[in-house]
């Protein structure tokens, strides 16, 4: 476990303190599966030994984690590491432990549910209400994606049009959704977003201009079925196969 903190990139590593240098490294070996779900950590006589730290800072250190929901303490058991399904997936820190590692193609394919549960309603939203620099907005984010040179010059134009569609829909909930996930979102982009083939990149942008286009019209449905069809299109060019996101909506 500290032979894993050790290795981690010293441009990721906490500048928190014990606390902060405790977490990081608990954390890190559970998502990397050092410590998988099940697993009793190592007790405390022998964490404090291994990260330096006093008892009260290793203690504070499990409260952290047990808020993040990766463990739980049980008296005369241990502390144990729970089930993955049971982190906090919206914790920016536990996300960021994913990233920083390789994730699963679980961990995309859970992202792309959850897009497909809320993007397409916040599209509908969007068309109800966008105003005209809502609809301007997202005209600009489709021509930049239109103009990127590169994978990752996309993929920042896609996530500012899917952020667009969010703030035209004018619910604070999917914003904080947004900005506590944005990272994960745009990994995701990253990896769905098409070489520099030009026949390519421009399928992906109709398919954006179709989203962008409905809410101009103010057309919920059409909004709605246009952004389904964009994520299962991410969807495709990631896994290859023919069971999209979308399947279990129909």
């Amino acid at each position: 476990m500290k032979q894993l903190f050790d290795q981690i990139d010293p441009g990721l590593r906490p500048s928190g303190g014990n606390h902060a240098r405790v977490v990081e490294g608990l954390g890190r070996a559970i998502v990397a599966g050092e410590q998988p779900p099940g697993a009793l950590l190592p007790r405390d006589d022998e964490l404090v030994e291994i990260f330096g730290v006093s008892r009260t800072v290793l203690r504070e250190a499990m409260k952290t984690l047990a808020a993040k929901g990766m463990v739980v303490a049980k008296a005369r058991v241990g502390t144990r590491v729970r089930p993955s399904n049971e982190w906090n997936m919206f914790d920016a820190q536990v996300l960021q432990w994913h990233l920083d590692g390789e994730p699963s193609d679980s961990f995309f394919r859970q992202l792309f549910e959850m897009r497909l549960a809320f993007e397409p309603f916040a599209a509908g939203l969007a068309a109800e209400k966008a105003s005209a620099e809502d609809i301007d907005r997202l005209s600009r984010c489709v021509e930049a994606m239109r103009a990127a040179q590169d994978p990752a010059a996309f993929s920042v134009a896609d996530m500012d049009f899917h952020r667009a569609v969010f703030d035209a829909a004018g619910n604070a909930f999917f914003h904080s959704v947004v900005s506590l996930v944005g990272a994960a979102l745009l990994s995701l982009l990253r990896r769905s977003s098409p070489e520099p083939h030009p026949e390519q990149q421009s399928a992906i942008c109709d398919g954006h201009q179709r989203i962008a286009d409905a809410i101009a019209a103010h057309d919920p449905a059409a909004a709605r079925d246009a952004m389904v069809a964009v994520i299962e299109v991410g969807w495709a060019r990631i896994f290859g196969d023919g069971s999209g996101p979308g399947s279990m909506s129909r």
